[in-house]
């Protein structure tokens, strides 16, 4: 955490018991406003935001680990767990990452998934809401016309992230971000294959600014619409991909097996009979 995190631990009430110090950091999880990873300020400076003693912090913190939602490194500080990681274990990502079939089921709930975030977001995103999404879109284009793929990736992740959080649903933000978990690791595809295809950046750019334009314009149907129709594109994109990597495989076996086949043994299949030896 930093100066800017300033404010975002509030003073408990003045019962300064532990449980509401757990039941305030607690929310902050669960709203996704501190995220796996994140650091917790210093015992002192938590203890004087939150308004209570550090023995009362103590016990708190030990509560939360205990519940497996903090982790603590001797001499590094204290963390939010990677509770998100805890959605799919690792037996079904590794099962998941070694069968095609996966990736159409996993891009078919998405489009649904996709779908009803965009509309819920459409309703209920706040002014802070849509000045984040914006600036996302911001960054996003500004990558795009530099020429920077890797920013605009990071871009996309966030850009979807921050209609989850627009939302307003908790189960939906945290299932969202599993799912983006799965996407940024790339267990499932290569997004940045998708992103070689020709004139695929471009319709992403424009697909993600329909997105954003209906959520901002509060039209719920519009957004769900542009939500899904962005899947559909990325659903069509991932297949070509798969297919275009498949027909690389065949045609470098193909290569493999005539460049390790004698001349006279082509030429006989072929029906042209070699060239006689002289004498």
């Amino acid at each position: 955490m930093s100066d800017k995190d300033d404010g975002l631990f509030a003073g408990v009430s003045h019962s300064r018991t532990a449980d509401e110090v757990v039941h305030q950091l607690e929310l902050l999880i669960l709203d996704g406003v501190l995220r796996d990873g994140d650091r917790l300020p210093g015992e002192r400076d938590l203890a004087q935001s939150l308004d209570v003693s550090r023995p009362i912090l103590r016990e708190a913190l030990k509560e939360l680990e205990a519940r497996g939602l903090l982790v603590s490194h001797h001499g590094g500080g204290t963390f939010v767990a990677d509770i998100i990681g805890q959605v799919f274990s690792k037996p079904i990502t590794d099962l998941i990452s070694r069968h095609a079939r996966a990736t159409r089921d996993y891009l078919e709930y998405r489009r649904e998934l996709e779908g009803l975030t965009a509309e819920l977001a459409a309703r209920r995103a706040t002014e802070a809401d849509k000045a984040l999404l914006s600036r996302i879109i911001d960054d996003m284009r500004r990558a795009h016309q530099i020429g920077q793929p890797e920013g605009e990736l990071a871009a996309d992740v966030e850009f979807h992230n921050a209609i989850g959080e627009a939302a307003h649903n908790v189960i939906l933000l945290h299932t969202m971000r599993a799912c983006y978990r799965l996407l940024s690791e790339g267990i499932l595809f290569n997004r940045r294959a998708v992103f070689s295809l020709a004139n695929a950046r471009e319709r992403l750019l424009e697909q993600h600014i329909a997105i954003h334009d209906a959520i901002l314009a509060g039209d719920a149907a519009l957004a769900k619409q542009a939500a899904q129709a962005h899947i559909d594109f990325v659903m069509q994109a991932a297949a070509e991909t798969a297919r275009s990597d498949e027909w690389s495989r065949v045609s470098k076996l193909r290569m493999i097996r005539r460049e390790g086949q004698p001349t006279s043994g082509r030429s006989q299949r072929t029906g042209v009979l070699p060239k006689p030896e002289n004498d």
